[in-house]
């Protein structure tokens, strides 16, 4: 892809500011990136070179501009990774969170990011994990930035015994909490699944 139809792509997704960044990324590593479709188990995946096929990346295309930004940062790692340990290093081990904190370094600025965000990923920084959506708090502030925000209701904030819908389609009844996640039964099984706090639902009945 030529560099004016890249950065022209990109604006759809991420900061203006942060498409020379990243545009060189893909263009210096030769990156296939596509763009996918909603996916629930994730969120964005790296893929090595393998059978002549060069470094790829997938990402869903409705994270929020923040989101996706630091999600492809999130992958980019994966990839700085690669080229350096192969196979050989835990895919989230401290190979990868050095990696990460090199590449999410020079874009923690308000020229990119609000002051919000760039709070909570300092803090998420500390010991940053397997998906930032793991971490409740920069989860919370990202979401705020999210589309339709106002219409969008979480788990945390219904009652218990509520019954609701994920957006898989199945149903729940809200538990107790558990430590970060709440403990939910799903009606149609009665198999206890355990929810993030700040997974989106929508209410079928209050109690």
């Amino acid at each position: 892809m030529a560099a004016a139809s890249l950065h022209e792509t990109l604006a759809k997704y991420i900061p203006r500011e942060s498409i020379d960044i990243v545009s060189e990324w893909i263009l210096h590593h030769k990156i296939k990136v596509t763009i996918t479709k909603t996916r629930t188990t994730k969120y964005a995946d790296y893929r090595p070179p393998q059978n002549g096929i060069g470094h790829r990346i997938t990402i869903n295309h409705d994270l929020n501009r923040y989101a996706f930004l630091i999600t492809f940062t999130h992958e980019m790692a994966h990839l700085k990774t690669w080229l350096i340990h192969k196979n050989l290093v835990n895919p989230h081990g401290e190979e990868w969170k050095r990696e990460f904190k090199l590449l999410l370094h020079p874009l923690l600025h308000q020229s990119i990011f609000p002051a919000d965000i760039i709070h909570a990923l300092k803090n998420y920084l500390l010991d940053p994990a397997a998906s930032s959506c793991t971490d409740l708090n920069l989860s919370r502030v990202l979401k705020n930035y999210d589309k339709d925000t106002d219409q969008t209701l979480h788990l945390e904030e219904i009652p218990f015994k509520s019954i609701f819908v994920l957006d898989n389609g199945k149903v729940f009844r809200k538990d107790e909490l558990m430590r970060k996640r709440f403990k939910c039964t799903e009606i149609k099984t009665g198999k206890i699944y355990l929810v993030s706090p700040i997974a989106e639902v929508r209410v079928i009945k209050e109690t």
